[in-house]
């Protein structure tokens, strides 16, 4: 049996220093499987909250981190649609393994790559767009001429957020953690763009003017979640995905201050959202991976819409992974970050 290279965390999830790179021998592909020669890997912030065991989806034990990648299918199991082939190009979703050099997929799970994408652009695409898609479209209802509010707009799915957003002629406003990343938004296109400051909540009024705030893309957490909510329209929506507010350099979590942030973060009571008429939602896609014929639905919808190629921020080589996830963790990349296999 052939060997494959693996980034795994073991004995269990705590630190950076549990990531080890490692051989292991590869299984056979059960029916309705591919087998993928890995050329590129996409890294996401849930990335780094599953090393630190700070997420809830994180499995039990030792496990391979890593959502999405793209490659080459060099094999075919039983039961496979005549349409997959080997030697195919493609990019693909997973509940978590994709820090690999070879991975197996549910052929589900893996969609051709476009003729005139790099492999690290397939490996940009998937997690942050249907994040992005799924978070607007289907539960933000985002209607044609609306408002909206894009926090880390300069990253992965701020970008694509905003992309998706302008298919209904939104007025979008992004919002950043730096001085520097304003330029992402400018090339990008936003309507306006500003930097996430103590006085946040009188700087987006400034922003917005007169214009009614109808949607948010919220991922920071903390201050900033309940004064986005506050300066929400009625009806407004928000769609909470990730946050950034418990983030910390270094190689693991600082646990008693995360404690402290957890036991100070802001609550917004239901009865408040019925008597101003606004609504929070949460979204996480590592369970948007178990339906496979609603990804395969978006990822429909995503094809006849003309978004662009995926921005990529940064590119790493796969013996520097752990230095790609330190320096995603310090909050000074734009675009996707991704690594070459």
């Amino acid at each position: 049996m052939s060997t494959r290279s693996v980034w795994k965390v073991t004995p269990k999830a705590g630190s950076f220093d549990r990531l080890y790179l490692m051989e292991e021998e590869e299984r056979a592909l059960a029916p309705g499987e591919v087998r993928v020669e890995v050329k590129a890997i996409g890294l996401n912030f849930a990335d780094i909250f599953s090393i630190f065991g700070l997420y809830k989806a994180t499995p039990k034990g030792e496990f391979i981190p890593g959502l999405e990648y793209s490659g080459i299918i060099t094999e075919v199991g039983e039961a496979v649609p005549d349409h997959i082939r080997r030697g195919t190009r493609v990019m693909a979703v997973t509940r978590f393994g994709g820090y690999a050099t070879s991975n197996i997929s549910d052929y589900r799970y893996v969609t051709p790559i476009p003729e005139n994408w790099t492999f690290e652009e397939g490996a940009a695409y998937l997690v942050q767009v249907l994040t992005a898609y799924y978070a607007l479209v289907e539960l933000g209802n985002l209607q044609q001429n609306q408002t909206v509010l894009i926090h880390s707009a300069a990253g992965g799915v701020g970008v694509w957020a905003h992309r998706v957003a302008k298919q209904y002629n939104a007025y979008t406003i992004g919002c950043v953690g730096s001085e520097d990343k304003l330029a992402v938004l400018k090339n990008e296109g936003f309507d306006k763009g500003f930097v996430r400051k103590k006085d946040f909540y009188n700087d987006l009024q400034e922003v917005l003017g007169e214009r009614p705030l109808h949607l948010v893309m919220e991922c920071i957490g903390g201050k900033v979640l309940k004064d986005s909510f506050k300066a929400m329209a009625k009806q407004g929506r928000m769609i909470c995905y990730g946050s950034a507010y418990y983030a910390q350099p270094g190689k693991k979590p600082n646990i008693p201050a995360l404690l402290l942030k957890f036991l100070t973060r802001p609550k917004i009571d239901p009865q408040l959202m019925i008597q101003e008429n606004k609504a929070v939602m949460g979204f996480n896609l590592i369970f948007l991976y178990e339906q496979a014929h609603k990804v395969a639905e978006i990822l429909e919808a995503l094809g006849k819409m003309d978004l662009g190629k995926p921005y990529i921020g940064h590119e790493y080589h796969w013996n520097d992974l752990k230095g790609a996830l330190t320096e995603f963790l310090s909050g000074k990349t734009t675009g996707k970050l991704v690594v070459k296999v």
